[in-house]
């Protein structure tokens, strides 16, 4: 099975359903964390850039951003598929030229619906999405710093009334999303109650109403994850 480098920038910001639907997809899922990372990309076929709770320039306090960046450049520059999630897209925004906000005002917590735009109707990864564009996309989203200006060659895929820059390819392969398509909807039941609550938000709320679309969000998160590695696999040919 092809390869695929697995940043993990946070130790609570896990491979969750990824563990599974990689390999499912012919893919073997190399998980590293930050302070590990390679020199190099030599022996992987993609790469993928979890979330974490901080910026994608905060070197100061998390010094193996500036290689994650460089191997991010890496990638594009040798067409090799990468798929950013949360803090991962928002470093390949920065890497490409685009903005991001801290405490944006564009906070998300739990299940949202977003909407798939018609640019993402060809798209290799978005455009075929079950359920899309007739009904929302149902993701999970757990942020309170956002893209707010687009890369120059990027193409907006998905947006929101809440947080416009939901979704982003660059170039043929490499994209980055806002929201985190390998995190379960159970998940949010253990979310921190106290943090929540600071913001004004119920946790048992929050966790209730994560379920309602939870079938949704499986096939759609699913078919998502599939999707890209088809394009990862297409690429190693």
């Amino acid at each position: 099975m092809t390869r695929v480098l697995v940043v993990l920038n946070s130790p609570t910001s896990l491979m969750g359903r990824l563990e599974q639907w990689l390999p499912e997809a012919g893919l073997e899922p190399v998980l590293v964390p930050g302070a590990e990372l390679p020199e190099n990309l030599d022996g992987f076929g993609g790469m993928i850039l979890l979330g974490g709770g901080f910026m994608p320039d905060d070197d100061a306090h998390h010094p193996f951003l500036a290689r994650e960046r460089r191997l991010t450049s890496e990638a594009l520059a040798a067409g090799l598929p990468l798929l950013g999630l949360c803090l991962g897209g928002q470093l390949l925004a920065h890497v490409t030229g685009g903005g991001v906000t801290a405490r944006s005002g564009e906070t998300e917590r739990g299940m949202c619906p977003l909407t798939v735009l018609p640019a993402a109707a060809d798209d290799p990864v978005f455009g075929g999405l079950p359920g899309v564009p007739d009904e929302p996309l149902w993701m999970i989203e757990n942020h309170e710093d956002s893209v707010t200006t687009l890369p120059p060659s990027a193409t907006l895929l998905v947006s929101s009334g809440e947080c416009p820059i939901q979704a982003f390819r660059v170039g043929e392969r490499a994209w980055g999303l806002q929201f985190h398509p390998e995190a379960r909807p159970e998940r949010v039941a253990t979310w921190d109650e106290a943090a929540l609550s600071e913001q004004g938000i119920d946790r048992e709320a929050l966790a209730a109403a994560a379920l309602v679309h939870a079938a949704e969000n499986e096939a759609q998160s699913r078919a998502l994850v599939h999707a890209w590695a088809d394009v990862v696999r297409e690429a190693a040919k």
